[in-house]
């Protein structure tokens, strides 16, 4: 029985390369979409998750504020020396979110 001998050569490799280019290429142009188009839509999205966004930005302020508040009311009542620093940046992320919130609006004109 004889033996098949199924070894590429560079000229097939070469041929079928060439070939599949081709054919990426004509299968990509004919599903783009204008770019334009594409970046216009995604700034309406963007656009409409915003206010949800800073909507979540304040709750965890909030969340942060609350732990923030019991767990320097536990410094308070345990008399430790650095409850006014541990205050300071508890408080401090507080503003930082609201802040931070408040300035994307404003930078976005949303």
């Amino acid at each position: 029985m004889k033996k098949l001998n199924f070894k590429p050569t560079w000229q097939k490799a070469k041929a079928f390369t060439a070939a599949l280019i081709v054919y990426t290429s004509t299968y990509l142009y004919t599903y783009a979409q204008d770019g334009n188009s594409g970046i216009n839509q995604a700034n309406t999205l963007v656009r409409g998750y915003f206010d949800t966004g800073c909507t979540l930005m304040y709750a965890i302020g909030a969340v942060v504020g609350l732990i923030g508040a019991v767990k320097v009311y536990q410094k308070w009542n345990s008399g430790d020396q650095d409850t006014s620093r541990v205050a300071a940046s508890w408080f401090g992320s507080c503003i930082f979110l609201v802040v931070v919130a408040t300035v994307l609006k404003s930078f976005f004109g949303i």
